[in-house]
């Protein structure tokens, strides 16, 4: 049995950022505020997004925000998603 850290980096790891539910698919981002809370957000799903405390807690609520969100909008088509990359960009100020 591993400590509390080990089982969240192991979590991490599983969430991967894609999350599968009835044959969808959806790209899940993830970040951590000032605070050092984790937020996840659906860009396919506008208004989609949870926070945590940890990484297994986020990854519970982003699979119920996600069902919400289909229950409460049966009847809008969900788009196909292609993942690109991220890119973080560095700007001189």
């Amino acid at each position: 049995m591993g400590t509390g850290e080990e089982e969240e980096g192991e979590e991490a790891v599983k969430i991967k950022e894609l999350i599968i539910m009835a044959g969808h698919r959806f790209l899940v981002i993830i970040e951590q505020d000032e605070d050092g809370k984790y937020i996840a957000s659906v860009p396919s799903l506008p208004g989609c997004h949870t926070q945590a405390d940890n990484l297994v807690d986020l990854e519970k609520r982003i699979q119920e925000a996600i069902r919400l969100y289909l229950d409460e909008n049966a009847h809008v088509a969900i788009p196909e998603e292609k993942f690109i990359g991220i890119h973080q960009v560095e700007v001189q100020a």
